[in-house]
Formats: C-alpha cells, structure tokens, sequence
C-alpha cells in the first residue's frame, strides 16, 4: 500500500489517499482515521460504493466522517472496477456505456474486486491506528453485488450492512447462504431497478440467523438519510466490543 500525497485532515478526520496494487491492478482508495489517533486497534468499517459512484461518493464520505467522529473508528473505501480513478476521463460509464462493455470482462472484474477488498483489508490491518480489529462491510446496490460474495468468503468481517439488490433465479443464492455474520439489510419500496420480490428473496435467503430489515418508501437512489445513522448504530452495537483498544 502506498500513501499519495499529503492527508488531509478537517474536523478531527485524517484522510490519507493510497494506491494497493492487487495482481497488477492498482486499486485506489482512502483509508479515514481519527486525527489524533495513536497507534493501537480500533474497528474498521470498509465502504463499497454504488453504481456510477465512487470512494468520495457523498453517502460514502458521510457515513465514514460519522464513524470516524462519533466512535472513534477507522472506514475504508476502494473504487470499483470501471469506477472513480479506473475509468479514463472525468465522468462516470453510464449504465447503457457499461452495457455495451465486453460483459465477459466485466464479470471477470467484478469477480476481483472481492480479491482486491481481500488484500486491501490485509494491508489496512497492518497500518498501526488501525490494526486487527473487529470489520464491518457496508455495500449498497453494486457494493452489495461485490460485497455479497466477498463478505460470505471473508471470515475477517464481523458485520454488514447491505441492500438495494435482489435474489433472481440466479448467482446470488449460495453466497447469500453462506453469510453467518449479523446483517442490516436496506430495501427501497418503489425501487425502479430492483424487484421488490427479489429484495424479500435475497433477505429470506441470507443464512445468518441475526438479520434485520428497513424498508423505506421511495426510489431505488431515495435512500433517507438517517439511515447513516442506523448504520453508524449498527455498527457501533456490533463491533465496539470489549478488545478493541482504541487510541
């Protein structure tokens, strides 16, 4: 892992921009920690952006601000594959320029990128205001179609806050299965992109035993804002827990 530029730091916030290479791609991201933390380890909370977002993304930015200030914890995010500092130019693929992509290559990215939060949780680990503590992941909409696999995969993850996907009659049933950890799991009534059905579906289907859905009226991108502040509490319930030194 390797740090760019100066951190910057506002209102009790550092902010340190890295670049990890992981099979020869190099994956950018922001680790966030608390400006006058110590060495020592503290809960760390990786953030998967959305479609067409990415690692700065507003409800990325506010969610990891809220962690880092209100609890004292580490957050992390990565831009996805075709996304944020991936993708050449300034503006992001829209949905209908993705399409027209090689969708085989697609797939084969997206299917690394649960090895790129693999390695980059690794590395983050190893940074000493972080350390080995307990993780959570929290992934909306495409950070749930990466982050679904990843968190079943990854015994490293103690908590999850996922949503705005569905279970068609495809792909997404063993990782949903295999998922043991406690989840939060946030569903948009009126989602125009995803079934309502197949949201109830991926919820029924997930294996842990702790879950707990919120359903909201409105649009697939309508997500109400406190609902940071039921990550940020779920969070908080779930990983600041007795053995986490936080300095």
């Amino acid at each position: 892992m390797e740090f760019r530029g100066e951190p910057d730091v506002s209102r009790g916030v550092r902010e340190r921009r890295f670049d990890h290479v992981v099979d020869g791609e190099t994956v950018p991201g922001i680790v966030w920690t608390p400006e006058d933390a110590s060495d020592g380890t503290r809960p760390l909370v990786l953030i998967g952006h959305g479609g067409s977002q990415h690692k700065r993304a507003p409800n990325v930015l506010a969610l990891a601000r809220r962690l880092v200030r209100h609890r004292g914890f580490a957050a992390a995010a990565i831009d996805g594959p075709l996304h944020g500092e991936r993708i050449e130019g300034d503006q992001p693929l829209s949905i209908e320029e993705r399409m027209r992509l090689d969708q085989d290559d697609v797939g084969r990215r997206f299917r690394a990128a649960r090895e790129e939060w693999r390695e980059t949780l690794t590395a983050l680990k190893e940074l000493p205001d972080v350390g080995d503590g307990p993780t959570g992941y929290w992934g909306l909409s495409m950070g749930t179609v990466i982050g679904l696999p990843y968190v079943a995969s990854e015994p490293r993850i103690d908590a999850a806050v996922l949503g705005l996907m569905g279970i068609p009659a495809d792909a997404r049933g063993d990782a949903a299965r295999a998922i043991s950890c406690p989840v939060l799991f946030l569903v948009q009534w009126d989602d125009e992109l995803i079934k309502r059905t197949d949201a109830l579906a991926l919820f029924d289907t997930l294996g842990t035993k702790d879950k707990t859905m919120h359903v909201n009226p409105g649009l697939h991108s309508s997500v109400p804002a406190f609902e940071i502040q039921a990550s940020e509490d779920f969070f908080a319930k779930h990983l600041a827990r007795t053995g986490a030194s936080i300095g």
